[in-house]
């Protein structure tokens, strides 16, 4: 169980690490990311591409309005 002042530390701990950062020099835009980012681009267009499939094949009756004064069935 975390307690208190394990707590404490850990968010202390994360707030240092948030300020300070890594350097500048020390990041850089890689293939893996970009590889991630159009994995992530093509699961969308495939779920997407589903979705619309699936509501194709929907069939539903559509029910008119109910006329604006009648009584509703108690």
């Amino acid at each position: 169980m975390i307690t208190l002042a394990t707590f404490g530390s850990l968010v202390a701990i994360v707030a240092v690490a948030v300020v300070e950062g890594p350097d500048p020099e020390d990041v850089k835009a890689g293939w893996l990311g970009f590889g991630v980012f159009l994995a992530l681009a093509a699961a969308v267009a495939f779920l997407g591409f589903s979705l619309r499939k699936h509501l194709k094949r929907v069939d539903f009756e559509e029910r008119p309005d109910p006329e604006p004064d009648a009584v509703p069935p108690v």
